[in-house]
């Protein structure tokens, strides 16, 4: 017969209680101390949230499924290290911009500016508020008294005037 849940989240605690300490013990033999208590919670945690189903909980389960979880614990541990050993300098640091990239994206970054000084007023104004002021359509138009459509066709011309500047 299972027991009432609130029963068995009780036999849970009082276990958890009784038994931390000595788990956390074998738990550090294989993952070592600073990690033991993590995954003797990782344990209880599992063990708590199958509280439905009729598990017996002895000491002996927990002994088990804490070598298991500690041997899982280690595995992803040694995994870690070996992908962070074999990471180089040059993966992690940023690319080195030559000046040519440099001059070139000025210069795209000018003739854009150019394609956005050149747009009407009001389609210059609706798409810096949308692009640059991160403003929805929706606040653009009760901003300016416009209609939501009239804010997307002007964002539409104005995108447009962009791409033919790339």
């Amino acid at each position: 017969m299972v027991r009432p849940l609130a029963t068995r989240h009780e036999e849970i605690e009082s276990l958890y209680i009784a038994e931390r300490s000595r788990l956390e013990r074998l738990a550090g033999r294989k993952v070592g101390h600073a990690n033991a208590a993590d995954v003797v919670q990782d344990v209880f945690t599992s063990i708590w949230s199958k509280a439905r189903e009729h598990v017996i909980l002895t000491p002996a389960y927990l002994v088990r499924a804490t070598g298991y979880a500690a041997i899982s614990q280690f595995r992803t541990d040694r995994r870690h290290e070996r992908i962070l050993a074999d990471l180089t300098e040059e993966q992690y640091s940023p690319p080195v911009i030559m000046p040519d990239q440099i001059v070139s994206a000025r210069q795209e970054l000018q003739r854009l500016q150019d394609a956005i000084d050149g747009l009407p007023e009001r389609t210059r104004k609706i798409f810096l508020l949308n692009r640059v002021h991160n403003c929805s359509y929706d606040e653009i138009a009760f901003a300016l008294d416009l209609s939501y459509s009239t804010v997307e066709r002007e964002i539409a011309k104005a995108i447009l005037a962009c791409k033919a500047v790339g």
